[in-house]
C-alpha cells in the first residue's frame, strides 16, 4: 500500500502546456476540498441551522461555503468544457460517449447505490438519522438523479448534468462562437428563472460548460489565469461579501427578489471560479505543485464518496466535538476537508491493493490512470 503523503513529490511540469495541465489538476483538488465545506456535517436540521445563521459559528460556516465552495461546480464545469473541446476533435462521438458513460455515469450510479446500501442501511439499523427509501420512485430517482437532486449524495446530480452536457457537446463544439454565446445566454436566462425542465437539474452547469468550450477555442485559459491576482481578489471578495450579506441580512432588509439573488449567486460563482483558477495557476509553478498533483487522481473518488463518509463518520466525530454551536465544533468544521481527504486516500489505496477493478470503476478510471503513470 502506498504512503498517504509522498516524501519526494515530483517537480511541476515545465512549459506553458505543462503548467496549464498542472493547473487543471490542482484546480480539481481545490474544488473538491471546497465542496466538502458546502456539505460539511453540522449535526443540525435545516430549521436549527437557520436559527444559528447569525451566530459567529453560523457566519464562519457560511463564509467557508461562500469563499471556498461557491466556485467549485462552475470551475469544474468550465474545465470539462475546455477539455471536451479538444477531446471531440480526436475521437468519434461513439467512442467519446462510451468513455463518458464509463467515467461519469457509471460511477454516479454505483456511488448512489452504495449510499443507499450504507447510509440508508445505517439509518434502518438505528445508528444514524438519514433518508431511507419511501417508495420505488424515490429509490429509482435517488439512483439515477432522473428528476430531482439526491437526498443522500447531494453532489452526484452534477455528474448527471455533466453527462448531459457531454452528449450535447457533440453538437456544441461544431457551432460557431456567436451561436454558442446565444445558447449560453439561454442557459443564463434559464438559470435566473424559476422554470424547471428535466433536461438539466442545474442549467448553470451548461452555461459554464459552454464558457469552457469558448475559453479553449479563443485561447483564454492562460490569460485569465495570469490576470493580476489583486484584480481577481477584489472582484472575488466584493461579490462574495455581497452574497453573504444577501443570504444573512438581505432578506431582513427586503432585498430578496429571486432573480436578483440568482444573478448575484451566478456572478459570485464565476468570480470565485476565476479566483481559484488564478490560485491554481500560481500553485502549479510552486514547490507545492508536485504534492498537490499526487492528490489529483483521488479528487473524483473524494467528490463521489465524501457525503457517504460524512453521513457515517460525522455523527461519531460530532459526538466528541458537538454540533454547530458547540465550543469544539469550529475545529471539526475547519478540519473536515483534510479528514475526508485522508479517508479517501486510505479508501483509494485499499481498493487499488485489494480490488483494482473496483478502484478503476468507482474512480471513473482515474486511479487506474494514476497507477499507469
Amino acid at each position: 500500500m502506498e504512503p498517504l503523503i509522498s516524501r519526494t513529490p515530483p517537480p511541476p511540469p515545465d512549459g506553458p502546456d505543462g503548467r496549464l495541465s498542472a493547473t487543471i489538476g490542482i484546480a480539481r483538488v481545490l474544488c473538491v476540498l471546497g465542496i466538502v465545506y458546502v456539505h460539511a456535517w453540522t449535526g443540525l436540521d435545516g430549521a436549527a441551522l437557520a436559527r444559528l445563521n447569525d451566530t459567529p459559528q453560523g457566519l464562519l460556516r457560511w463564509a467557508l461555503i461562500e469563499l471556498l465552495g461557491r466556485g467549485a461546480v462552475p470551475l469544474l464545469s468550465i474545465i470539462a468544457g475546455w477539455l471536451v473541446a479538444a477531446s471531440l476533435t480526436r475521437r468519434g462521438w461513439g467512442a467519446f460517449l462510451t468513455d463518458k458513460a464509463r467515467s461519469i455515469l457509471a460511477p454516479m450510479v454505483l456511488w448512489n447505490a452504495l449510499a443507499l446500501i450504507l447510509v440508508s442501511g445505517a439509518a434502518f439499523a438505528g445508528w444514524i438519522q438519514a433518508p431511507t427509501p419511501a417508495s420505488w420512485w424515490w429509490t429509482i430517482d435517488e439512483l439515477f438523479c432522473l428528476a430531482t437532486p439526491n437526498d443522500i449524495n447531494v453532489q452526484t446530480p452534477f455528474l448527471r448534468d455533466l453527462f448531459v452536457c457531454m452528449v450535447l457537446a457533440i453538437a456544441l463544439v461544431r457551432l460557431p462562437s456567436p451561436l454558442l454565446l446565444a445558447i449560453a445566454g439561454l442557459a443564463l436566462a434559464w438559470s435566473l428563472s424559476s422554470i424547471s425542465f428535466l433536461l438539466l437539474l442545474r442549467p448553470s452547469i451548461l452555461l459554464f460548460f459552454i464558457l469552457g468550450i469558448l475559453t479553449r477555442r479563443h485561447g483564454l485559459a492562460i490569460p485569465l489565469a495570469a490576470t493580476p491576482l489583486f484584480r481577481v481578489t477584489i472582484a472575488y471578495v466584493a461579490l462574495a461579501g455581497l452574497q453573504i450579506w444577501l443570504e444573512t441580512r438581505g432578506i431582513d432588509a427586503g432585498v430578496d427578489h429571486p432573480a436578483l439573488m440568482a444573478a448575484v449567486d451566478l456572478a459570485t460563482r464565476f468570480t470565485t471560479a476565476l479566483f481559484f483558477w488564478s490560485i491554481a495557476w500560481r500553485l502549479a509553478a510552486s514547490r507545492a505543485a508536485g504534492a498537490l498533483l499526487r492528490l489529483e487522481p483521488y479528487a473524483f473518488l473524494m467528490f463521489c464518496s465524501h457525503l457517504i463518509l460524512m453521513w457515517l463518520a460525522g455523527p461519531a466525530i460530532g459526538a466528541l466535538s458537538g454540533p454547530l454551536g458547540s465550543p469544539l465544533y469550529p475545529a471539526f468544521l475547519l478540519l473536515q476537508p483534510l479528514l475526508v481527504l485522508a479517508a479517501t486516500r486510505l479508501l483509494g489505496a485499499g481498493l487499488k491493493a485489494v480490488a483494482p477493478p473496483a478502484a478503476k470503476l468507482l474512480s471513473g478510471g482515474r486511479l487506474a490512470s494514476a497507477a499507469r503513470t
